[in-house]
């Protein structure tokens, strides 16, 4: 594994996101699974974009936080993610799904991602990045 690049700048920018996608994931529509997901991704505008998970009793109806804050900055006119930020519950952070991988891949080869998992003592947080997820992405 290679080593990370940190900078206070970087870091600073990657608590930002965590907290917004703290922030998502409490409106979380959930009602089957309970597994309440917020992500949030930043910009090279310095724009934030957040979605959180929302499910439908026609389970491919649903769609993930991570789609959701990516069709938030399409939306928004931007086509430039530089981190993102993904905080679910439990111990273990939760990692993006295989389409939300792909969708990301999309837009940029490679950036940071904090995965993050909320529990009762407190927090479980690791980094990552896109590459790491998705070594062989599917590519035209």
């Amino acid at each position: 594994m290679k080593p990370r690049k940190s900078s206070a700048k970087n870091d600073a920018i990657l608590d930002y996101i965590v907290e917004a996608a703290k922030r998502a994931r409490k409106n979380a529509y959930a009602p089957y699974s309970s597994y309440k997901v917020g992500a949030a991704i930043a910009t090279k505008s310095g724009n934030v974009y957040v979605g959180c998970n929302f499910e439908n009793a026609s389970y491919g109806a649903c769609i993930c936080a991570e789609r959701n804050a990516i069709g938030q900055m399409i939306a928004a006119g931007e086509k430039q993610p530089i981190a993102c930020a993904v905080v679910t519950g439990g111990r273990k952070p939760g990692t993006p799904c295989g389409i939300c991988r792909q969708v990301m891949i999309e837009f940029t080869k490679d950036m940071p991602i904090v995965l993050v998992g909320e529990h009762k003592s407190g927090e479980t947080r690791r980094t990552t990045t896109l590459s790491e997820l998705i070594p062989d992405a599917f590519e035209f």
